[in-house]
């Protein structure tokens, strides 16, 4: 595997023009794995103009790194509309994209993130709760109690979200997708402070079927498994 640093080298050379072309030839795509060491250089070398140009390109790859560069933006509020919009996409790996640059904005400035993971959390639509889910349920960025418990926050949020939609709204791909989502970060956010986590992820109404299943998902994560 490339580097990062590596191919930040590369994309400091390139005109924005040439960085859709660059980036698609490198993506790894069409595969089962896109090139995500590419797309974390690009997000934090994107400058505004490339970004623009790659949401014009628009291939899936392109405005994943688009996307990532964005979120890694987000502490700047018109950036962070930006980058909301984009989790909403319908294609999984630009979805993929904003958390990633949620992520790469928490290395750098770790006191951002909370509160916009923790706005998008209480957002009406499911797939922009399910990227503040991914982003903030990342090992690297939940160190600290304080950060585990924002963690720990959003998934009670997007769980309670969740099982407030009609059983009929709970079927459409968007609520699937958060239920997805929730079926492993509750795991990630408990294993950062567990004591806490395991207070709140215990008081889940497991008679509802929906919460019942993210309860079972997470207690077979070894991350999980293991504290019980």
């Amino acid at each position: 595997m490339v580097d990062p640093a590596a191919w930040s080298t590369e994309l400091e050379s390139l005109e924005p023009a040439a960085w859709p072309g660059y980036l698609g030839q490198h993506s790894g795509l069409p595969g089962p794995r896109a090139n995500l060491p590419l797309a974390a250089a690009a997000a934090i070398a994107a400058d505004e103009s490339v970004i623009d140009e790659l949401l014009r390109d628009g291939g899936e790859y392109q405005t994943m790194c688009a996307a990532a560069a964005l979120g890694r933006r987000s502490s700047e509020p018109a950036v962070e509309a930006r980058a909301r919009a984009l989790a909403t996409d319908e294609r999984w790996r630009v979805r993929e994209g904003v958390a990633i640059g949620l992520q790469l904005l928490g290395d750098v400035n770790p006191a951002v993130v909370p509160p916009i993971v923790l706005r998008w959390a209480d957002d009406p639509d499911p797939l922009v709760q399910r990227a503040a889910a991914a982003a903030i349920c990342e090992p690297r960025l939940l160190r600290t109690p304080e950060a585990a418990a924002v963690a720990i926050e959003v998934c009670r949020r997007a769980t309670d979200h969740l099982i407030a939609f009609e059983t009929q709204r709970r079927k459409q791909d968007d609520a699937r997708t958060l239920r997805q989502a929730l079926a492993y970060c509750w795991s990630v956010a408990i294993a950062a402070d567990p004591a806490p986590g395991l207070a709140v992820f215990g008081a889940l109404d497991t008679s509802d079927p929906d919460v019942a299943w993210i309860v079972n998902q997470n207690r077979r994560k070894k991350r999980l498994s293991r504290l019980l």
